[in-house]
């Protein structure tokens, strides 16, 4: 059964990814359009996240990719996906708020609060922080190429 609901999860992620990334260059695009695009495209990596699905989140992120955490820690893509799949990784909720796009022709900064909860290493988290992504216009779709988190509260 789960399995089940993973495999439509996934499904349905890339089939919103398919038809989110359009084809379109994107400042031919309207702004409002685009900034669209970036907030579903966040919700869908958050989405992805909680239910460790690596390969919606290999679908979102460049090759080049690098993630700077709260604590300092750097991964590239490689490491970042990788820690998705680590079964001691067991988050059940991630959520954004106060999310800001800035648009700067084939590229992207977006900003906003997270708020991450769950257990690794069956230990118990809970964070609350702010997030910059950066992501680029690229072969008709957007990719993040960095993204980084700050902490505001940790319980």
């Amino acid at each position: 059964m789960l399995t089940n609901l993973r495999i439509r999860l996934a499904v349905a992620s890339c089939i919103a990814l398919i038809s989110f990334f359009g084809t379109a260059h994107a400042s031919t695009d309207g702004i409002e359009q685009q900034s669209s695009k970036l907030l579903v495209l966040e919700h869908l990596w958050n989405e992805a996240q909680v239910n460790r699905d690596s390969g919606a989140l290999e679908a979102l992120i460049a090759d080049t990719f690098i993630d700077t955490e709260y604590d300092g820690e750097t991964s590239d893509r490689t490491k970042f996906l990788s820690d998705i799949r680590d079964p001691k990784f067991k988050p059940n909720i991630l959520t954004i708020q106060e999310v800001k796009v800035n648009l700067y022709r084939d590229t992207a900064v977006v900003s906003g609060v997270y708020h991450a909860k769950g257990t690794y290493n069956a230990q118990a988290y809970e964070h609350t922080g702010r997030f910059t992504d950066t992501w680029i216009f690229e072969g008709g779709k957007w990719l993040c190429v960095a993204s980084h988190s700050s902490l505001i509260k940790k319980n």
